[in-house]
């Protein structure tokens, strides 16, 4: 069977019977045309189902496109699912659509899906920047007045508008809560590679956090996985340390629900454990677990009306804003209990 074809402009004007430019100046309103002759035409694109093709027109009349690209790591990572919710709630007010894809956290994927959106002009570019990543390349149409917005991690090459989680602080105040339950040892488990702009921050929490408390910092109790499997693999090497942590800190979301298996699998309730950013279905966990909540709805948002602002004209200085954390604290994170077993 055939595909069906279809329609183009050609076959809207052929249904009319006018010329192909007079159709395009209706759909276009860029030219005068009777009421009757745009009723016409209007009618003969309802019934054939005509699509303008929006990418084309605005290459030829040099225009951005009515689209938002965006480029994040993971699409199945809940936190970015809600990030880019956020957005597309706000940018639709303003008749622009989102699109959306994934590097993987490879630097080249990353360039050449940035490229894709450019040449498609899109009218804001959003990234978080896979690790490695150079984003220089950027300049000239930054320079062009396009808004270019890094979300979750700083850009590398090329000064930019960024909005972050309080990743320091907010380890700082979970690790800190641990401390002041008695915990004395706590196990901290970061993504990897360790240069990751958040895990660098997020281990500085946990550092600062020590210090104000006047405990050493251990290097044997800090180790690094990415994905579920590889963080049940460290949770188990740190839980059989000589002098193991008596409290464990998760430091993403996909580790703790690494952390959060393993402990399960082995019958450890004897651990604490602490996570940064919250889980679905955090509550119903037994113990429900204590997280250092992010906000991804407000970093969406926020970073959707700065790129809105940036298209509206504002040219003043690239800012960074800082999206609070805040700790919610259940079952998970109480003092230290004999060892199961």
């Amino acid at each position: 069977m055939a595909a069906t074809r279809r329609p183009t402009l050609a076959d809207v004007a052929r249904e009319v019977g006018v010329s192909a430019k007079t159709v395009s100046r209706v759909l276009n309103e860029d030219g005068p045309s009777s009421a009757q002759t745009r009723e016409r035409v209007l009618a003969a694109v309802a019934k054939l189902g005509f699509q303008p093709n929006l990418m084309a027109r605005n290459i030829r009349v040099g225009g951005p496109d009515t689209t938002v690209g965006l480029v994040v790591p993971d699409l199945g990572n809940p936190f970015f699912g809600t990030v880019a919710g956020s957005i597309e709630d706000v940018v639709r007010s303003r008749g622009l659509t989102l699109l959306m894809g994934s590097s993987a956290e490879d630097p080249e994927r990353e360039r050449v899906l940035t490229q894709t959106f450019l040449a498609r002009r899109v009218s804001m570019l959003m990234v978080v920047p896979a690790f490695g990543a150079d984003h220089s390349y950027l300049k000239a149409s930054r320079a062009a007045g396009l808004p270019i917005l890094f979300l979750d991690r700083p850009g590398v090459g090329l000064s930019a508008d960024c909005v972050v989680s309080s990743n320091r602080t907010g380890v700082q105040e979970g690790v800190s809560h641990l401390i002041a339950h008695g915990h004395q040892r706590i196990g901290f488990i970061g993504d990897l590679p360790p240069k990751l702009y958040t895990r660098r921050e997020r281990l500085a929490g946990y550092r600062s956090a020590l210090a104000a408390a006047d405990l050493p910092y251990d290097r044997t109790l800090v180790t690094g996985a990415h994905g579920q499997e590889t963080a049940a693999a460290a949770t188990t090497a740190l839980l059989r340390l000589p002098d193991p942590p008596t409290a464990l800190f998760a430091a993403n979301n996909i580790v703790a629900l690494g952390v959060v298996a393993q402990l399960a699998r082995s019958a450890r309730k004897d651990v604490a454990l602490v996570a940064f950013d919250d889980l679905p279905l955090a509550e119903v966990l037994e113990p429900a677990l204590t997280v250092v909540a992010q906000d991804p709805a407000a970093i969406g948002e926020a970073a959707a009306r700065t790129a809105l602002a940036r298209l509206d004209g504002d040219r003043s200085r690239a800012r960074t804003l800082t999206v609070p954390t805040h700790l919610v604290v259940r079952g998970s994170s109480g003092p230290p209990r004999a060892t199961a077993g």
